[in-house]
Formats: C-alpha cells, structure tokens, sequence
C-alpha cells in the first residue's frame, strides 16, 4: 500500500482553471479505482439557496467525488460576494481559521483513498489575521499541483509561485498549463521555457474550452505519472 497523498490545486492568479484541473484530476483517480473526494474549503462568490450558501466550483468537486457528501464537507467556509475571501470574510464578521478546514478535510479523509483540495485564487491569497493560501498545504499535509494561466506574464507568475512553494517546504508534483488567452502568443515558447525551469512533470495543457467540456478533455489527457497510484 503506498503513502497517502492527498493534493492541493494551487493557481498562479484566480481564473487560471483550478476547478476544471481539480475535477478532472478526480475524474481521471476515480477511473483508476481509487475513492476520492474534493474539497473547496474556501469559497467566495456563492449563490444564497433554501439550502444555504452555494458556489458554483465546489458544487462541480461535489459531483466528482465517489460518495455523496454534505456541501458544508466539501465546502466549510462559504461567502457571497464574489470579492477577496478575508474581505468577503470581514464584511460577514465571520473569520477564516483552520479548525473548520481541518475539521472537515479529516471528515473525506476518513472515507476516501485521496482528497484533492482546490485553493482560492492565486498561491498567496491573503485568507485572515496570519492566514494565507499559500498556508493550507502545510497546515493540511497536501502536496502541490500548480496551475499556470497562459497569457502573457505567465512565466513570472509561474517562477514566483514555485518559489513561493519551496519556500514553505511543501512539494511541487506537477503542474498544468490552462490556456487563457486564445491570442497568447509564441505559446509554444512558452511551454517550452516553464517544461525546463518548473521542477516538477507537466501534467497536460488544456484547451479553452467551456468548464464541463474543459473537465471531460483533462480527465482523459492529464498524465498522471507514478506520484498518482492506480491502486491502493
């Protein structure tokens, strides 16, 4: 049986395609046999319903996961306005802290072979008082998948992200190209310079296409390399 290893979809900017890499990555593991579950564990930018808060990305990580969980499990921290999370946070006097998250990813955890969390917006996101984004793997014990927004300005935002990663000591397993910008150009260039300066596999390049087309394409073409078990 090998180690445990759950993952965290980080994003070099907000918009990058988190979800779409998040949900096919649990589309491609259920394939392989495996029980896993998504978690969104901040969400700003959601929906009021007779149920509760809803967004619209942790409803998508609901529908991949290989058991039915409760939204607030996949979800914890939910805010309306579609703004930054501790802004959203402070103007619903409700702060952003970890027991929440922990409380619930130990939840999926206990039923699931592997858990992939989706950040919010970019790595460093502020969250609360001493809080950040770029806090949630270590605090969670998740490895990284990074995101890269392809348009122009993406190989700094790329570079300063990993840098970021190293820094707190977690690991970077993979990442994956989403282009954004049709008109991005010398695209291949591009991908060539982040294959050999980004330490860790390219996972896949995915298309712009519309998010549920965008997921089915990712689940068959990601690569999920030997950092991924087939089995468990």
């Amino acid at each position: 049986m090998s180690a445990r290893r759950d993952l965290f979809v980080a994003g070099t900017d907000t918009g990058v395609g988190k979800t779409v890499v998040s949900a096919a990555l649990l589309r491609a593991l259920r394939g392989r046999g495996l029980r896993v579950a998504g978690m969104k564990p901040v969400a700003s930018g959601s929906e009021a319903t007779p149920a509760g808060l809803r967004n619209e990305d942790a409803l998508l990580l609901q529908a991949e996961c290989s058991r039915p969980w409760p939204y607030e499990v996949i979800n914890p921290l939910a805010f309306e306005p579609a703004i930054a999370p501790h802004i959203a946070a402070w103007e619903s006097g409700r702060g952003i802290t970890a027991p929440p998250i922990l409380a619930a990813l130990s939840q999926l955890r206990a039923d699931s072979d592997l858990v992939v969390v989706e950040g919010v917006g970019g790595f460093l996101v502020p969250l609360g008082e001493g809080l950040s984004g770029a806090d949630l793997p270590g605090l969670l014990r998740l490895d990284v998948v990074l995101v890269v927004g392809l348009r122009l300005g993406c190989l700094n935002h790329a570079l300063l992200s990993q840098e970021a990663i190293a820094q707190r000591g977690v690991r970077l397993v993979g990442w994956v190209g989403s282009l954004i910008d049709p008109a991005f150009e010398r695209l291949t260039d591009n991908l060539d310079f982040l294959r050999r300066h980004l330490h860790a596999p390219c996972l896949g390049v995915l298309p712009r296409l519309p998010v549920k087309r965008r997921i089915e394409r990712a689940a068959q073409r990601l690569t999920l390399p030997e950092l991924f078990p087939s089995d468990r």
